[in-house]
């Protein structure tokens, strides 16, 4: 097969790798890829991930088999669409289904109408009706920003004047752009988060093994919200009993429902739950392969991914088999200074040769010069594998210095919580 897949990032990284190791596999190419996607695929240059014309062009230019779409942007704006009009094949939803994570308005309201677990919550594009509201409420809220926002959408106010400063950046001064037209309001929710991401072909679902994301900057979950600073999987906490709930509550009412709607949802479901103390509640949905989770899940994945691909595309996921390896495996984000807010680019990267459990996945990096140097917040995902979790932090940790550039930031407790309880 001939395979394509659409990002830049150590998510789409992540997958390269994966597909590279397909016995299947003819030719893969990268759009636009990054410079650890270059040792294993063909970076395209020169079409724009916007440019859904010029990436059907190539698709049908260069025979390629099958699309996988990694991030949500592409994925929102229609991009599985255009290439299916066109008669290619695509691993990733249509527009209408990838709504469950470009409208956090549509999702919590498409929950309501499937009985899915959610929070309480309202929405609104006023600034003086959500003031009024919040006015009225007694309990601990979230404000989240309806559209697209590159997981920085989400604010936990701690007084009431910090609500009111939120919602008047959001809905009059217009922080998050269009994306902060409307507000979703919520109650906030306790208990450890557990991502959890499924395989589905718009009928069938299969889900991948339970990870935790680590989304607060510095050890303890302490400094700001970022995009995720690490992961591990599978995540102890999450039983088989929980799987069988989340299963049954959450991810087949979804699929069910979104292919009731007529909009049939194609390639991986992902499902960000909060384990309550009144059972499991979902925080979010995304239309696809989390980050930094795929770095942590896809090591572990004993069955051919371009199978899976394949399989949901041609609708027929109940024929595979899709096997797990019985380790686990911990990604260590390595960030540019300054990151979340303020980012420092531009410095010189120095890898040294890693285990061969070990892979350092590529996230906010390009070549200048003939040098390879960061050009992102996060810039690299190093993930380890072993047959223990506490054999997998060890060796992240005992490889992260051969990782190197000028300020970079890291937490030292990914995965912590699991050896100490």
């Amino acid at each position: 097969m001939n395979v394509l897949v659409i990002g830049s990032g150590g998510r789409e990284h992540a997958i390269v790798w994966k597909v590279s190791q397909s016995p299947r596999l003819t030719r893969l190419y990268a759009l636009p890829g990054n410079p650890g996607m270059a040792e294993l695929a063909e970076n395209i240059g020169g079409i724009s991930v916007d440019d859904h014309a010029a990436i059907g062009a190539f698709c049908k230019g260069e025979r390629i088999d099958l699309v996988i779409v990694g991030p949500e942007a592409p994925l929102a704006a229609g991009l599985v669409d255009s290439l299916s009009a066109e008669g290619i094949c695509c691993f990733g939803p249509k527009q209408a289904a990838a709504e469950v994570e470009a409208s956090k308005v549509f999702a919590k309201d498409f929950m309501a109408r499937h009985h899915i677990p959610t929070a309480g919550y309202a929405t609104f594009r006023q600034f003086d009706e959500a003031l009024r509201y919040l006015e009225s409420v007694n309990y601990p809220i979230v404000i989240k920003v309806s559209g697209l926002a590159a997981g920085k959408g989400v604010v936990l106010p701690e007084t009431m004047d910090e609500a009111k400063a939120t919602l008047e950046s959001i809905l009059v001064d217009k922080a998050f752009g269009d994306a902060g037209d409307e507000v979703v309001i919520e109650e906030r929710m306790t208990g450890q988060e557990v991502s959890l991401m499924a395989f589905t072909d718009g009928t069938s679902v299969v889900p991948m093994l339970p990870a935790q994301d680590h989304k607060r900057l510095l050890d303890g979950d302490h400094g700001p919200n970022t995009g995720g600073m690490g992961a591990y999987a599978p995540a102890p906490v999450f039983t088989a009993e929980m799987m069988n709930e989340a299963v049954e509550t959450v991810l087949k009412p979804a699929v069910n429902g979104l292919k009731s709607e007529g909009t049939p949802f194609v390639g991986v479901l992902y499902a960000g739950l909060m384990l309550t103390p009144n059972g499991i509640r979902v925080l979010e949905f995304n239309c696809r392969f989390g980050d930094p989770e795929t770095q942590v899940v896809l090591p572990l994945l004993e069955t051919d991914l371009l199978e899976i691909a394949e399989a949901c595309v041609n609708g027929n996921l109940t024929d595979v088999d899709i096997r797990w390896g019985k380790g686990a495996a911990v990604c260590v984000v390595l960030a540019s200074k300054g990151y979340p807010e303020k980012v420092e680019s531009g410095k010189f990267v120095k890898i040294e040769d890693l285990p061969e459990d070990i892979v350092c996945f590529h996230a906010g990096t390009k070549n200048e010069n003939g040098n390879l140097i960061t050009s992102g917040g996060r810039v690299f995902g190093l993930t380890a594998w072993a047959n223990e979790i506490g054999v997998a932090i060890e060796n992240v940790y005992a490889n992260i210095r051969k990782v190197a550039f000028e300020g970079v930031q890291y937490r030292r407790d990914i995965a912590g919580k699991v050896l100490n309880g």
